[in-house]
């Protein structure tokens, strides 16, 4: 890639990137449709690993297709813009443990500080799939630039 294009990129990636933690501050703290009202009621958190996952599966009829769908998958499909644009702000190459390890404390910030501002509940679970959506998310920034890098390099030869 040329550096002027590389340039653009970056700097596109770097105002998308920013725009994206604006919308995720405001869904995880102040979103009300989501049940985010600050210092309201007690203090609700899962320290068990997949236990509300199991639960959204086990009574998707009651729950409904809708809630489960945004717990669930909304919790991966959140952070995959995290973990492909990660990568794409830095000049060095950020490696998929560095993403997963930066999603994975991004994720546990946001918890911690639901639990202590009572917003919402801290669940492990929500860290288990917004990781999981930031290491999708690296995998469409690799597969999408390492694509490129493929073409580049067999030009070059």
């Amino acid at each position: 890639m040329k550096k002027e294009t590389e340039m653009y990129v970056r700097l596109a990636s770097r105002v998308f990137f920013s725009l994206y933690l604006l919308l995720l501050v405001y869904l995880m703290f102040f979103a009300e449709d989501w049940g985010r009202a600050m210092l309201e009621g007690d203090y609700r958190y899962n320290l068990v690993p997949f236990r509300e996952i199991r639960r959204y599966l086990t009574y998707y009829s009651q729950i409904g297709p809708r809630r489960v769908f945004w717990n669930l998958a909304g919790n991966v499909i959140g952070f995959i813009p995290y973990g492909a644009l990660l990568p794409a702000i830095r000049r060095k190459k950020m490696g998929f443990l560095k993403v997963a390890l930066l999603s994975f404390e991004l994720t546990l910030f946001i918890e911690v500080s639901q639990l202590i501002l009572r917003v919402g509940s801290c669940d492990v679970d929500d860290m288990i799939l917004n990781t999981l959506g930031g290491c999708i998310g690296y995998g469409v920034y690799w597969f999408t630039f390492r694509k490129k890098e493929k073409r580049i390099y067999e030009k070059t030869v």
